[in-house]
């Protein structure tokens, strides 16, 4: 297991309950530093089909993607996950709290469960590095989020040399993630979305859903607003209130006026300043997922072609509008499962994983562009004819 993120120590903590099976977890770090807040899906914990695909925006699309016979899979799979890690995931789509919490928390039940099983090295691991460590009978399975570590070693004769080769992006837009802290339970639907936008004709600032949340009397709010390329490029990844009020007035005034419409609702104060990343929204994908053209075309004496290699998380599979560790939890659990079936045959297990993973893509992908087309609308309500030219009837 290369990479202890999320995704990684969760995969590591179910594995490492695997009869017969040892973990060997290579880690960057072993701090972790990462405060923003995420919330789980509740997918993640459904204890039926129907729960599963209870969502507004994609649950008729879980329905026409799965057959009945993966989805009972994927049920089976989530039962059979260790009663003290199952206790985290639960208390985990609760509420909203920091990513280190996550993975602290995580990596603290793989140690109190005892060091047999899991090897725990601290270091950076190369590509190089991760071929060279394959043994006759081992898995490799790449966990190093959105920028890969071997992502595009997995197409036959590229070795990694052409950066993207084995990578689907879509762009599709440029925005500002601006999170803040309000000092009142606050929460927000699409009607309070719109009227506190009103008087705001460019910069439109939209919370997302279920990321609007409150622990006690603290609200947690974070929300999107779309800019322009050329925005983007004039920007510093990360800056505060400050630096935008001083350099794009524009957002800063559409920020103030939407945050005095919330204290007009509920009397309190921002607690501290803005916190801004400006990001390119992409989607993407990889477009193989495991080593099965490797093991299948060679060449042979590429080292993947003889050791099953998987991606997971954001290795394979990223998704902007809505925190993709959800979505890197549920391919985990999904791997574990296959993997956990120790008489199955390895190409049934690669070939099985390619499609979990290109069916979760579509699913993400209908979502994302869903959510994207609905953007687009609501930017454009107080303008009949712009709104028209964005909607396609027939």
């Amino acid at each position: 297991m290369v990479g202890a993120g999320p995704v990684g120590l969760l995969l590591t903590a179910l594995l490492q309950s695997v009869e017969g099976l040892s973990v060997r977890l290579y880690e960057k770090r072993r701090e972790y530093t990462r405060t923003r807040m995420v919330q789980l899906a509740p997918y993640l914990v459904a204890d039926s089909v129907e729960s599963y695909r209870a969502d507004s925006i994609d649950g008729d699309s879980v329905e026409a993607i799965f057959d009945p016979p993966e989805l009972d899979e994927g049920l089976a799979f989530r039962q059979a996950i260790p009663s003290d890690l199952s206790t985290l995931l639960k208390s985990w789509v609760l509420g909203f709290c920091p990513l280190n919490s996550i993975e602290q928390s995580i990596s603290d039940l793989i140690d109190s469960r005892g060091s047999d099983g899991v090897e725990r090295t601290a270091g950076v691991v190369t590509a190089e590095d991760a071929m060279a460590m394959l043994q006759p009978g081992d898995v490799l399975i790449d966990s190093t989020g959105n920028r890969s570590l071997l992502r595009d070693h997995l197409v036959p004769g590229s070795r990694g040399a052409d950066e993207g080769a084995n990578t689907l992006n879509v762009r599709l837009e440029y925005a500002l993630v601006i999170t803040f802290l309000y000092g009142q339970p606050y929460d927000c639907n699409e009607y309070c979305k719109y009227y506190k936008n009103i008087e705001n004709a460019h910069y439109k600032f939209i919370p997302m859903v279920h990321r609007t949340h409150y622990d006690g009397s603290v609200s947690h709010v974070t929300g999107i607003v779309n800019i322009s390329a050329d925005d983007y490029e004039a920007m510093p990844s990360r800056f505060d209130g400050e630096w935008l009020r001083g350099n794009v007035p524009g957002v800063a005034q559409s920020m103030d006026r939407f945050i005095d419409k919330i204290k007009q609702e509920t009397p309190g104060e921002i607690l501290g300043d803005l916190e801004i990343v400006r990001i390119p929204l992409d989607l993407y994908r990889a477009r193989n997922a495991t080593s099965r053209q490797l093991l299948t075309v060679g060449p042979i004496d590429h080292p993947f072609a003889r050791s099953p290699v998987f991606l997971a998380g954001d290795s394979a599979i990223g998704s902007p509008y809505f925190q993709s560790i959800s979505l890197g939890f549920e391919c985990a659990i999904f791997l574990a499962g296959l993997i956990a079936q120790r008489d199955l045959p390895l190409r049934d297990m690669l070939d099985r994983y390619e499609l979990h993973i290109y069916k979760q893509w579509l699913r993400v992908y209908m979502r994302s562009k869903m959510i994207k087309h609905n953007k687009d609308l609501f930017e454009s309500l107080d303008d009949p004819l712009a709104l028209l030219e964005k909607l396609h009837i027939y």
